[in-house]
């Protein structure tokens, strides 16, 4: 990999367990000062919540105390990555949830506001999804390059099933929407074409379709945060676009709630910019991890077993211009 410049990128969340970052969380003292920032905000005990959701069971896939232990856990990571590695980003990008996390780093979005949003997104969404839309489901799955998928969403337009991409991570792997009385015809017709199904996310989301919930988080959330210009850009995971301004970075979070996730203009945009290295800092077993983004990119996986490593010296090369 030729020298270059560097980036940060945060993870979209997915299945973790307290376990996989307690010890960073409790132990770590960049992770301790935000932690006993975000439990100013929310008004409890953050790893005993989470603890308890756990053991409860939780409330859905990720309960809000898991949504802010991860958020807490990427931003925690970026802070140690860049004294340890003096990184000094060209661009930030989130993929999905990680967005929030992007906003807070590039110096749009205070991080107490941070955690309000994701906790006030979190159960927002969660009452409108109780609400509205309750047999619509999100099937991820691999090996389906775009042509093949375009046949599949094909056969269930023909059969006046609705459908829609939420995300496009890499070239052969995806999220489509569906209803949920469809997801075994789904999930055959996908292993019929060599593909291979994996989670189903509940509640779904990034469809035009929830615009209602995106209008409801504008007046009641968004509205009373304040936006700052970021000191870097920070690439839209809908579009690849580099946003700049305030109200741009307002906007590229709102619209998570209606515009499908599209990785590989993430990837494309952060290559224009002369990117060479990617740190994705957060737990993260797919974003940082697909072909598209091991084949351009150095990626540097900074995770919190890699923070409580005891501390090495590592050298890197000059980096690009500061921010972040």
């Amino acid at each position: 990999m030729t020298e270059g410049k560097s980036a940060i990128v945060f993870p979209g969340i997915g299945p973790v367990r307290l376990a996989d970052s307690a010890r960073f969380l409790s132990a770590h003292p960049v992770a301790r000062g935000f932690v006993a920032e975000a439990e100013e905000v929310l008004g409890y005990r953050l790893l005993d919540r989470y603890r308890e959701a756990e053991a409860g069971g939780g409330a859905g896939a990720f309960p809000e105390p898991a949504r802010i232990a991860f958020l807490v856990g990427c931003l925690a990571l970026a802070e140690w990555a860049v004294a340890e590695h003096g990184v000094r980003p060209v661009a930030c990008a989130g993929a999905s949830f990680g967005g929030t996390a992007a906003a807070v780093r590039a110096g749009a979005l205070g991080f107490a506001d941070a955690v309000w949003v994701t906790a006030e997104w979190g159960r927002r969404a969660d009452a409108y999804f109780a609400r509205e839309h309750r047999d619509v489901v999100t099937q991820s799955f691999a090996r389906v390059p775009a042509d093949r998928l375009a046949e599949i969403r094909g056969e269930l337009d023909a059969r006046g099933e609705w459908n829609e991409v939420a995300c496009r991570v890499d070239r052969d792997f995806h999220l489509l929407s569906v209803r949920e009385g469809v997801l075994d015809w789904l999930q055959g017709r996908l292993r019929a074409a060599g593909g291979l199904p994996l989670y189903v996310m509940r509640p779904p989301m990034h469809s035009p379709a929830f615009r209602a919930l995106r209008q409801e988080m504008a007046a009641e959330v968004f509205a009373g945060v304040s936006f700052g210009d970021p000191q870097v850009p920070v690439v839209s995971d809908h579009d690849g676009s580099l946003v700049e301004t305030a109200a741009g970075v307002g906007e590229l979070l709102l619209d998570a709630a209606v515009r499908p996730v599209r990785w590989p203009a993430v990837v494309s945009a952060l290559g224009a910019l002369g990117v060479r290295r990617a740190f994705v800092t957060g737990q993260d077993a797919l974003w940082g991890r697909v072909e598209i983004m091991t084949e351009a990119f150095e990626v540097v996986a900074v995770k919190p077993a890699t923070a409580m490593r005891p501390r090495r010296r590592y050298v890197f090369a000059q980096e690009g211009s500061a921010g972040g």
